[in-house]
């Protein structure tokens, strides 16, 4: 068995209006290339980490039919919600609906058994924007198309509660490792936002990732990252792997 991850496919087989093709030629034929990846890389026997911003979905019965499409591929799946999934409610409500080879993340944690044997324990949360670090450098901004206008009194308003959503995040995450499979062999944490800068140097989330002794974290989030300038790597015992399907050219990387 392999692990994989991809993360960030903002799906819109039930929104079409809201593909990702409008944000330019890079994201042409998107949902087909990872299916096409996909298909050529993984297993049913696989595990495949996608954490976060899986559905452009509003609402939960049109990210069902983006889920269906998640199903059909082969292997099993742990998602994670990024900030854009706005359809998913309580892990009560999600869990209903949820396909039989999917396994949402929210507040928990799940042990995997690889066909070797070994316990793999998997747990995170979705974390959120800090200004402990910014990634403006390594990214070519582009206007987003489908975006709002929004006032001042707006951005201002997001600024002031940034923090007061990254500490629950922070909390969330500390919730789910302390969930994590106490004879792991191997423990993975699922993060939308990244947890860590590009220098990688200690920050509140990497310090309750090495306290809880993350071996791998698997994240997404950044898009139009200039190529090769975010390798990440590994620091204090953690392997930090940045997983945006734009950035991995919509190919499932492996972990290990």
């Amino acid at each position: 068995m392999t692990i994989w991850a991809l993360s960030d496919p903002h799906l819109a087989f039930g929104v079409p209006s809201k593909t990702m093709e409008s944000f330019g030629p890079s994201w042409e034929r998107y949902a087909e290339k990872i299916q096409e990846h996909w298909e050529e890389r993984i297993s049913p026997q696989d595990l495949v980490l996608i954490p976060g911003d899986i559905s452009w979905a509003m609402h939960l019965d049109e990210a069902v039919i983006d889920l269906l499409w998640i199903d059909a591929l082969p292997g099993k799946k742990v998602i994670l919600r990024g900030n854009h999934d706005h359809w998913w409610g309580s892990f009560a409500k999600i869990s209903k609906v949820m396909p039989s080879s999917i396994t949402p993340i929210q507040n928990n944690a799940l042990t995997w058994i690889s066909a070797s044997g070994k316990r793999i324990a998997i747990g995170g949360s979705r974390l959120w924007d800090t200004p402990e670090y910014s990634f403006s450098p390594y990214i070519e901004f582009r206007e987003n198309p489908l975006a709002r206008q929004k006032s001042p009194e707006e951005i201002a308003h997001e600024k002031e509660n940034a923090e007061k959503i990254f500490l629950r995040e922070l909390e969330r995450l500390r919730i789910s490792l302390s969930q994590l499979d106490p004879l792991a062999d191997i423990r993975i944490a699922l993060t939308h936002y990244p947890p860590i800068g590009a220098d990688l140097a200690p920050s509140r989330a990497s310090q309750v990732l090495e306290e809880f002794r993350i071996d791998y974290c698997v994240f997404g989030h950044l898009h139009n990252v200039r190529e090769g300038t975010l390798p990440f790597g590994t620091a204090r015992g953690v392997k930090y792997l940045f997983t945006s399907c734009d950035y991995l050219r919509f190919a499932p990387i492996r972990v290990f």
